[in-house]
């Protein structure tokens, strides 16, 4: 089992760690590609300027990593705040080389309202997630990739994270239905230790481990895509229906 997401913003990785812990003590390999090192973030840490910003949280995201217990953490070097101004395609690129690369059997982003912040890079990592997931398996997108041994890989099930609550005082959001439940119950305090390895960001510390608390321990999904057709159930395993 491969478990992949794809995020915006080191700290993103918090809103499905109890996950990424669940399937790795359930045996599965899990890898996180974050698009962005968060260098325009509102709370600097101390940082002088965006370079020493985006250092800082690299190792922040690092160590965050090391506490979920992912089998490798990626952060590329897209502007933080300003995916919306990308060069689309390259990004899909990149991302489907790592998806070939990686194999991975589900992969877990955003959705285009942007997740419970509806940041405008949340909605633009899960676009191009999207196109990574569809792309990758087709030996028409990025023929120039297929070679010393990368081949297409056509990932099994694709989610988006959602919710069913608004942060309060926010722009309202329209979240894709919930179709998968996970029970993370277990992993809740390893979740809060995880993102508070974010230091740059200690401001948010209070508001991320509240809504924790307060909230069911679950983390909640919508399934976007599929290989294999069939109708829509309610699960609560994102490797249902997958063998192996």
């Amino acid at each position: 089992m491969r478990l992949m997401g794809i995020i915006a913003h080191p700290d993103d990785e918090g809103t499905f760690a109890g996950s990424l812990l669940l399937y790795r003590e359930r045996g599965a390999e899990t890898f996180l590609v974050c698009l962005t090192p968060g260098q325009a973030a509102t709370h600097r840490g101390g940082a002088a300027n965006d370079q020493e910003l985006a250092a800082m949280r690299k190792k922040e995201f690092a160590a965050s990593c090391e506490i979920l217990k992912v089998n490798r953490g990626l952060v590329l070097d897209y502007p933080d705040g300003k995916l919306h101004r990308i060069d689309l395609y390259n990004a899909v690129c990149d991302l489907t080389h790592f998806v070939r690369e990686l194999r991975p059997d589900v992969i877990i982003t955003f959705g285009t309202e942007g997740g419970v912040t509806g940041h405008t890079d949340h909605s633009l990592a899960g676009v191009a997630g999207s196109l990574a997931f569809q792309w990758a398996g087709r030996n028409n997108r990025y023929p120039d990739q297929l070679k010393d041994g990368l081949q297409p890989h056509r990932t099994k099930k694709l989610y988006y994270t959602s919710h069913m609550f608004e942060l309060s005082g926010r722009q309202p959001i329209t979240f894709p239905p919930v179709t998968a439940t996970i029970e993370v119950g277990k992993y809740v305090e390893s979740k809060i230790q995880a993102f508070k390895s974010h230091t740059s960001q200690a401001p948010l510390w209070p508001i991320f481990e509240e809504n924790v608390r307060k909230r069911e321990p679950v983390e909640q999904f919508h399934l976007a895509a599929r290989a294999e057709p069939g109708p829509s159930v309610l699960e609560t395993d994102l490797f249902h229906g997958i063998d192996g």
